[in-house]
């Protein structure tokens, strides 16, 4: 990945460095299907957030050994975060998630900006440090028995990585398909959904070749992912490259700003406008709602199929609470195939649903993601009643998908209405719903799932009611997705603002690096690029895909 289009790159003028962004500037002839590879090549990495429950049971053991050696009564989070002589809770290892996509929503709010004029190779460089950096000084967390170390290393320090990572390739792979804006994003955001199911069981065949009868292997597990991503995550931001100012793809036309139902403008807006816009702030709520929602179902799925089908999911008809605990191991490893089922259509649906959205329109595909949401969230207690598996699980698998499209049909949507300029740094601020998302959606279903059992409910009723304030939060996202209409002129920067903000970006008509610069090399060797580079990021992904089918074909056996 590292040497991504080598015979086509500018030399920069004297004094500017190797991560600035004018020695990004793609030479002519370069083709632009080498940088979706390497948005992949991070996302793919640091998507591994979403896997990390994969070390919780071995962190919990590492004191006690076989069982947990749990702590006394009396002790409190602030102690644990210190102590060494008992282990940790996995409700305490779950503050890792928070950090992770609160750190992930702010720090690309702070340095959106920054990133803008400073260019994907310096972010996604930086991104690698943070991350891998993270994963390391976990490691030594983990070694030394010192939580905190844990929360500072991958929560802060790799939940920073996280939104720098998340969204350095925005920007430039808009620029790059001005035609499918779409598919661009959603190619790069499938990876971070993806990179789960390739860091889950490279985690757990790791943790088995390291692991000795004292030591899970934990530690040595986070050392050996830092140096694997540390490599793909350097190579994807080397092969970053950037068009020049005023690039588009040969034979495309911008679209006619006034055209039915696009909404797409031709102007840019500066992000320190953004807060004040109002159609920014339904957007807000658009991608909060839609992710609320999806992350509500995504956390209790699996827990909610084994208590309304109890043993009907192992050929008996006794429920959930009758079971026995072979029978019960029994049934969660059903639920285990059916969770990675739902995670290959929550990847699906990023690069489908994104793609359709280029001929859809975004608001329109939003409009499809609430209202179709929402009648399948409301048939899933009817289908639940009824005992049917297949509406269920159909059910499921839909909304998953739409959870991963709102994640990456959103740039191109910010990008329609905002434009081109500054569309990451948008991204960033936007991304601050996702942070708020996190926290809301499994907070009410979880209070909800306790509140009904508290009733007294029997547990396959106790989602019903969760399932319509689901339903009823989709609907607010549906009528702040109808408000959103084209912005007021006021908002957009005049022709003498844009110059500086593209000065301020290194851009320029025809950059100082591209100056005398030909494409070297024919279509072969360049071709043949873009094969070995869509192989080094497409083969750890197919790996991941198989893994994820062998598992989710538990469930139809």
């Amino acid at each position: 990945m590292a040497s991504i289009a080598a015979d086509h790159l500018p030399v920069g003028p004297p004094g500017h460095g190797f991560l600035s962004k004018e020695r990004t500037i793609a030479g002519p002839g370069f083709n632009r299907w080498l940088v979706p590879p390497a948005a992949l090549a991070i996302h793919l990495c640091i998507g591994m957030a979403y896997g990390f429950s994969v070390f919780w049971l071995p962190l919990s053991k590492i004191v006690g050994g076989r069982e947990s050696l749990a702590c006394s009564k009396d002790t409190t989070l602030l102690t644990e975060l210190f102590t060494t002589s008992c282990d940790w809770k996995i409700s305490s290892l779950g503050w890792m998630y928070t950090l992770f996509f609160v750190l992930l929503g702010s720090s690309a709010a702070l340095w959106g900006g920054w990133l803008e004029r400073a260019g994907p190779r310096k972010a996604g460089v930086v991104s690698a440090l943070c991350w891998c950096g993270g994963l390391a000084i976990s490691a030594l967390g983990v070694a030394t028995h010192q939580l905190w170390l844990m929360w500072l290393g991958s929560g802060v320090i790799g939940g920073i990585g996280l939104g720098l990572g998340y969204i350095s390739p925005v920007s430039t792979l808009i620029k790059w398909f001005p035609d499918r804006r779409g598919m661009a994003t959603g190619m790069a955001i499938m990876g971070f959904g993806g990179g789960a199911m390739i860091g889950s069981p490279l985690a757990n065949e790791l943790m088995k070749a390291f692991a000795t009868p004292s030591d899970p292997g934990v530690a040595t597990t986070f050392l050996a992912m830092a140096a694997i991503y540390f490599v793909f995550m350097m190579g994807g931001a080397l092969g970053y490259r950037v068009p020049a100012s005023g690039w588009r793809p040969k034979g495309w036309a911008p679209p006619v700003a006034a055209a039915a139902g696009t909404m797409i403008t031709q102007r840019h807006v500066h992000v320190g406008k953004v807060w004040g816009i109002p159609q920014f702030w339904l957007v807000w709520m658009v991608l909060c709602m839609n992710v609320s929602a999806g992350i509500g179902v995504i956390g209790i799925s699996s827990p909610m199929l084994q208590e309304v089908f109890g043993g009907r999911l192992i050929g008996n008809a006794l429920r959930f609470g009758d079971l026995d605990k072979p029978q019960l191991a029994a049934i969660a490893t059903v639920a285990a195939g059916f969770t990675a089922l739902l995670s290959l259509f929550n990847i699906g649906g990023r690069f489908v649903w994104a793609s359709l959205s280029d001929r859809l329109g975004r608001k329109t595909t939003y409009v499809v993601f609430f209202v179709l949401g929402g009648l399948l969230y409301a048939s899933i207690s009817a289908s639940a009643g009824n005992g049917s598996k297949l509406l269920f699980v159909a059910a499921f698998c839909i909304i998953l998908s739409m959870y991963g499209g709102g994640f990456a049909t959103v740039p191109a949507y910010l990008a329609d209405l905002f434009g081109t300029q500054m569309v990451g740094a948008i991204h960033g601020r936007l991304l601050t719903a996702w942070a708020t998302a996190g926290i809301l959606g499994p907070v009410v279903v979880n209070y909800m799932r306790e509140y009904q059992l508290g009733l007294g409910l029997p547990r396959e009723q106790v989602y019903n009611q969760t399932m319509f304030i689901l339903v009823g939060m989709l609907m607010i996202g549906l009528v702040c997705n109808l408000l959103v209409k084209p912005l007021d002129a006021k908002w957009f920067m005049t022709d003498d603002e844009l110059a500086r903000e593209k000065a301020l970006s290194h851009e320029k008509a025809r950059a100082a690096s591209m100056d005398g610069v030909v494409a070297r090399g024919d279509s072969r060797s360049t071709t043949l690029v873009a094969v070995l580079a869509w192989a080094a990021v497409g083969l750890p992904l197919a790996w991941g895909v198989y893994r994820t089918l062998l598992s989710a074909a538990k469930f139809f056996n």
